[in-house]
């Protein structure tokens, strides 16, 4: 009996055993199956614990999880909070492939109804992609900071679900949606390859009733814009809003203007536009680390950001930038009234940095493996002085910091180096 009994476990002996995931594995899976920002830097920690080398991590996070092989597709009720939204993915999604993404505002934006709008069919059918149709109404329009946040969220969520082109991500808006798209272009820019406003007019947002806070139409200058606008729109008529176009245009705005003298304050035009529109759309991707960045804020705890640069501590400083090309003047007059600012403009040619700054004390770049030598040194030079000449240090920790709150595969971050005027 013990000669049957040791044969038999000599033999389990030598089948393969089953073997637990190394522990990098089993902490990438945890941090593939956060549902949020906040679930994904705690499962970011403990990948960092593991000890996995920087080659390894950064690796894995440019290729991405793997997505699952029947989503839901059609038009799919949604919901962040209080906020509710329509998703409507096309009935022949295939995970193997990246798709662009369209986030649609609609327009009657101040009305007391919070619900969503339609039966998640798409308005503006266009190419291919997968399109969001979040719900504003008078309690949160587009001109908030909570429309801004949650509109990052669902994007964010719905990164999570399907396999989404970061840097073929747009948001378009009619009416009050197109006002929203300029006031979203001001406020959070990084998500996002262009802004497509469609019978919207950005100087409804000095109305002081709209309670809009700080905008600066300097930060329109980061991303191009599709423009349309009605002849006979009651509301925002090409006569009234052209002055406006003309003056963002001179200012270094990337603008594609498609008036249409005998429409309404309607979408009649969509038939004729609707090809330039998704041309516009098509060569047009967000650059994920452009090379030159320019963005101002009055809030350094909010929208504080523009992709690789953060703006964090606002003040004079006595070798700040003098004259700098100012969009937010108009003859003189400036066009948003606003407290105290800060502003950076950034150009990067190698490991070199030139930044011109004004009001601001303290910034931070966020650099990326895809545009820095880490063997050579970075150098910064703010206002013409040298503030920084030095080796960066690449850290697992920082890049898995940045990756859990961009979710996003084409912009990694390998070291944060802040700058002080």
């Amino acid at each position: 009996m013990r000669s049957v009994l040791a044969a038999a476990l000599a033999i389990a002996l030598l089948q393969p055993q089953p073997t637990a995931p190394a522990p990098v594995d089993a902490a990438f899976a945890k941090y593939w199956d956060a549902k949020s920002p906040a679930d994904a830097a705690k499962a970011a920690a403990e990948i960092v614990k593991t000890g996995a080398s920087f080659d390894e991590v950064y690796s894995r996070l440019r290729q991405g999880r793997v997505y699952a092989k029947t989503p839901p597709t059609g038009a799919i009720k949604g919901r962040h909070g209080r906020f509710e939204y329509w998703l409507n993915v096309p009935a022949s999604y295939d995970p193997a492939r990246q798709y662009q993404v369209r986030i649609q505002l609609h327009g009657g934006v101040m009305r007391d109804q919070s619900g969503l709008r339609g039966d998640g069919s798409v308005r503006l059918p266009g190419a291919e992609q997968i399109y969001i149709s979040p719900a504003g109404w008078s309690d949160a329009p587009w001109w908030s900071d909570a429309q801004v946040d949650n509109l990052r969220a669902i994007l964010d969520a719905v990164k999570r679900a399907y396999n989404v082109d970061e840097n073929h991500v747009v948001l378009s808006g009619v009416s009050d949606g197109g006002t929203g798209a300029y006031y979203i272009a001001m406020r959070d820019t990084t998500p996002y390859a262009s802004f497509l406003p469609l019978n919207g007019y950005v100087l409804v947002l000095r109305s002081p009733e709209l309670a809009t806070g700080d905008l600066f139409l300097n930060n329109l200058r980061n991303k191009p814009l599709f423009i349309v606008n009605g002849g006979r729109d009651p509301l925002y008529p090409i006569d009234v809003v052209e002055p406006s176009i003309v003056h963002m245009d001179r200012g270094g705005v990337a603008i594609v203007y498609r008036p249409q003298p005998q429409a309404g304050h309607d979408t009649s035009w969509w038939p004729a536009l609707r090809e330039d529109f998704e041309t516009f759309v098509r060569i047009h991707p967000r650059v994920p680390l452009p090379d030159k960045l320019t963005w101002e804020t009055s809030d350094t705890r909010n929208w504080n950001r523009a992709h690789w640069l953060t703006i964090d501590s606002l003040g004079a400083t006595a070798d700040e930038a003098k004259n700098m090309a100012d969009l937010d003047l108009s003859e003189g007059v400036p066009v948003f009234r606003h407290g105290r600012s800060g502003r950076v403009d950034l150009t990067r040619t190698g490991n070199s940095v030139l930044a011109s700054t004004r009001g601001v004390k303290e910034f931070t770049l966020l650099l990326s493996p895809d545009r820095f030598d880490f063997e050579k040194n970075v150098n910064v030079v703010v206002n013409g002085r040298m503030a920084f000449d030095g080796r960066v240090e690449r850290s697992v920790a920082t890049l898995m910091k940045w990756a859990a709150r961009d979710n996003d595969r084409t912009m990694l971050f390998a070291a944060e180096l802040k700058i002080k005027n």
